[in-house]
C-alpha cells in the first residue's frame, strides 16, 4: 500500500510517499518539501497571519500530491514550531477546516520516542543498546534504550534554527557569540547526560536528521549518491576540525558547500556547536548516521497498527506505556 507522510517542522513542510506494507521495508517514492521556515513567523508567541497562510497552502499542496501518487493515507504531524506556538489549537483547527489534514502535535519526548524506533528497526537488535541523538530546527531530542520503545527519551530547545535565531546574529558569529553559547548548551545538556549516563551504557550512538548528515558529509562521509546503506559516521575529532573551519564562515559560503541545503546554511554553526557539546556530555567519540529518523518512525508505527481494530490499536502517542523518564527541559 501507498503511504504519505506529512512532516510540518521548523524549518520546511516535508511530504514523504512510501509503498510498504506491515512487517515490509519502506519503499520511498516521491520527496517533496517546501521551505517555510515556520519557526521565524512567530510574533509574540503567535504564528503570524502569513505564516497560517503560507502553512495552509503547503498543506493543501501536500495533500494534493499524496493523493495524485495514490496515498491511500495520509499521516500529518508537527513539531516544536506550531507545538510551542501559543495560537497552535486556533490554526491546527484552521488547517483541518480548510485542507481537511488533521495535524497531530508531537511532544518532543514523542519525537525522541518515533526517532528511536526507526533506527532501531534499521539497525536491529545485534545493535544492542542504542543512544539516539537527533537535532532538529527547534529542538534536540535524545533517546537510549535496548528495545523498541526508548527506557529514557528526553527533548531540550537546543535546535539549530532556534539557538541562530536567538544567541548567534553574526553572520559569520562572533566568537564571543559562540563562547556564549557553547556555556548555555553544556548548561542545558549536564542534566540531560546525567539522565543518560544513568539509564545504563550503550552499545551504538547514532546521530539522525539532517544536520547530522550535513556535518557527516563535511567531516568526509560518503555523499547521498553512494546510496543509504554506507555506513557513515561523524567522529568527535573531525567535528572538531570542521567547526573550526565552518565557524569562521558567512551563510553564502556554507551553502556553497557539498551537502549543506541552502535553506539550512544559516544555522549549521549552531547545529555543529550542539552537536560537538552533546558529544563531550555523552562521551562520544563516534557517531554512526542513521537515514532513517522521525518521519520513517511515523510511518513504521502506523504499519504497525494496520489492521488493527480501532477500538484496541496503540493510540497516538507511539505506545500506552511512558519511557521510565521523559524531560521536556522548557527553555
Amino acid at each position: 500500500m501507498r503511504l504519505g507522510v506529512l512532516d510540518v517542522g521548523s524549518n520546511t513542510v516535508h511530504l514523504l510517499v512510501v509503498d510498504a506494507h506491515r512487517g515490509g521495508h519502506p519503499d520511498p517514492m516521491r520527496s517533496e518539501k517546501a521551505q517555510l521556515r515556520l519557526a521565524e513567523q512567530v510574533e509574540d508567541g503567535r504564528l503570524t497571519e502569513a505564516g497560517t497562510g503560507r502553512l495552509i497552502r503547503a498543506v493543501a499542496r501536500a495533500k494534493t500530491i499524496a493523493a495524485t501518487a495514490g496515498c491511500v493515507e495520509l499521516v500529518g504531524f508537527a513539531t516544536s514550531a506550531l507545538r510551542e506556538a501559543d495560537n497552535s489549537a486556533e490554526v491546527l483547527a484552521r488547517v483541518r477546516a480548510e485542507t481537511g489534514v488533521d495535524l497531530r502535535v508531537l511532544s518532543g519526548a514523542d519525537e525522541a520516542r518515533y526517532t528511536f524506533l526507526a533506527v532501531r528497526r534499521w539497525y536491529g537488535w545485534s545493535a544492542g543498546r542504542l543512544l539516539v541523538l537527533d537535532i532538529g530546527g527547534g529542538s534536540l531530542e535524545l533517546a537510549v534504550g535496548r528495545d523498541e520503545d526508548p527506557e529514557v527519551a528526553l527533548s531540550a530547545p537546543l535546535g539549530a534554527g532556534r539557538l541562530t535565531r536567538a544567541r548567534l546574529p553574526g553572520d559569520p558569529p562572533e566568537r564571543q557569540a559562540i563562547e556564549a553559547l557553547t556555556a548555555h548548551v553544556d548548561a542545558v545538556l549536564a542534566p540531560i547526560a546525567r539522565q543518560i549516563r544513568a539509564a545504563g551504557p550503550y552499545d551504538l550512538a547514532v546521530g539522525t536528521s539532517k544536520t547530522f548528515r550535513s556535518l557527516a558529509r563535511l567531516a568526509g562521509a560518503a555523499p547521498s549518491a553512494a546510496g543509504p546503506r554506507v555506513r557513515r559516521t561523524l567522529t568527535d575529532a573531525g567535528l572538531r576540525q570542521l567547526f573550526g573551519f565552518i565557524s569562521r564562515m558567512a551563510a553564502p559560503d556554507l551553502a556553497g558547500l557539498d551537502g549543506v541545503s541552502p535553506g539550512r546554511a544559516h544555522q549549521l554553526v549552531a547545529g555543529a556547536l550542539v552537536a560537538g557539546s552533546a558529544m563531550r556530555a555523552l562521551e562520544i567519540s563516534e557517531l554512526n548516521i542513521c537515514p532513517w529518523a522521525l518521519r520513517e518512525g511515523v510511518i513504521l508505527h502506523r504499519l504497525d497498527t494496520l489492521g488493527v481494530p480501532t477500538d484496541s490499536r496503540r493510540p497516538w502517542p507511539l505506545t500506552d506505556r511512558q519511557p521510565r523518564q521523559v524531560l521536556n527541559i522548557a527553555q
